[in-house]
């Protein structure tokens, strides 16, 4: 996913007191602004045995925050962010709290009840599953990075059998193996239809992640690509498949982009692949957002750069402003199958999604695909914000499952 440059909460860690009665799961909404927020508090115990307190900001994608505790007792909580200005106060009745939410000197009543965060994922797969999986390793030598993922083959696979496999790789940002995000395992939910389909998997937890190692802080985007890299090298030295092609979203998108120019993938699926570079895509993000939002939206390029001279200590950033995604869908001479959706706010339809076309190589298997309706995730919404993405049950549109699927299926 590509990186958004807000949220409310941050990280500080201070632990203190003790009120045992307090102890528990809390959960409330917060109305600020245009907008809602689903805000959780869990108070428990240390393995000292000291008293903790974590906020969550579960449709932002935050959900253990550590906090310092000012005062806590058997009916009132003191908790505070310092690093953001941030702090919540409440007197507790019974299975519930009253209180005021304060940010940058701002109040917002947060009313919070005893609870946890319950949420419907009728899409995510359960076991039993009707078909097989594995746990694998694989290492990017260059980088001394080790990858863990897990392949999936599909129903009544049997060796021998030349079927296609598709390495899956996430957004930006480090995410696990099923791209998860508000609940939703997006990467898991393609798995399980491909494999349902005919077609194997293979998805890995990004470096920092799960059971995946590696230096994070100074990769770029083509230190990811050279982990993709030695996935497709483990696949194609297993001799068990067919094609190997990519799978990639949004900077994962950008990465198969890399790849198909190197021409390490048979087959590339892009979904809502960049087609410029992240000075572009981030003004072009901001001002759809503040459109949204009824606000004046005047960002520029130009502004994205001025603003990156503050995050020259972080690589990621200054490859992400300036790589070209477009050399590399000039030089991408396999079969690609782009998709966005309408309702994309973080990588908008209209632009990129055109521009991919317009440069990809003629290929008659090639497929750019809008659909109407969906955000950044695949997802049926309503706006394409942001804020949605944890309200919304499903986890990505069927048709895009079964349009993957089938195009994959001309692959072969």
């Amino acid at each position: 996913m590509i990186r958004i440059a807000f949220i409310i909460l941050a990280v500080l860690t201070t632990p203190q007191l003790k009120a045992q009665s307090m102890e528990g799961p809390w959960l409330g909404k917060l109305k600020a602004g245009m907008q809602e927020l689903t805000i959780t508090l869990l108070i428990e115990r240390d393995a000292n045995g000291r008293q903790v307190c974590t906020m969550g900001s579960p449709d932002q994608g935050v959900t253990t925050i550590p906090t310092e505790i000012v005062y806590l007792s058997d009916d009132s909580v003191n908790i505070a962010v310092p690093t953001l200005a941030m702090a919540y106060a409440a007197r507790r009745t019974g299975d519930e709290l009253h209180g005021t939410f304060v940010q940058r000197m701002m109040p917002f009543k947060l009313d919070m009840r005893r609870g946890e965060l319950q949420r419907n994922r009728p899409q995510t797969p359960q076991p039993p599953y009707p078909y097989t999986t594995e746990e694998v390793t694989f290492e990017n030598t260059q980088d001394s990075a080790l990858l863990a993922g897990t392949l999936c083959y599909p129903v009544d696979y049997k060796d021998g059998k030349r079927i296609p496999v598709v390495l899956m790789m996430t957004g930006s940002g480090q995410q696990d193996r099923d791209e998860s995000i508000f609940d939703h395992r997006p990467f898991a939910v393609i798995a399980d239809y491909l494999a349902r389909n005919g077609i194997a998997s293979l998805r890995y937890d990004d470096r920092g992640m799960g059971g995946s190692t590696g230096e994070v802080l100074t990769a770029t985007s083509l230190h990811f690509m050279r982990d993709a890299e030695a996935a497709v090298d483990l696949l194609r030295k297993m001799k068990k498949f067919g094609e190997v092609g990519v799978l990639g979203h949004s900077e994962g998108g950008m990465i198969a982009f890399m790849m198909g120019a190197r021409r390490s993938a048979d087959f590339i699926v892009s979904l809502a692949g960049p087609a410029f570079s992240g000075d572009s895509i981030s003004a072009e993000q901001t001002n759809t957002i503040l459109r949204l939002r009824g606000m004046a939206s005047d960002a520029t390029a130009a502004q994205m750069r001025e603003k990156l001279k503050h995050e020259k200590d972080v690589p990621w950033w200054t490859f992400f402003y300036e790589h070209n995604p477009g050399a590399d869908i000039v030089k991408t001479k396999c079969p690609v199958l782009a998709l966005n959706g309408e309702k994309d706010i973080q990588v908008c339809a209209e632009s990129n999604l055109r521009t991919i076309e317009r440069l990809l190589p003629k290929n008659k298997r090639n497929v750019c695909k809008v659909y109407p309706g969906l955000n950044h995730l695949f997802q049926h919404c309503q706006t394409g914000d942001i804020n949605e993405y944890g309200k919304i049950e499903e986890t990505i549109s069927p048709e895009v499952l079964t349009d993957i699927a089938n195009w994959i299926k001309t692959i072969e």
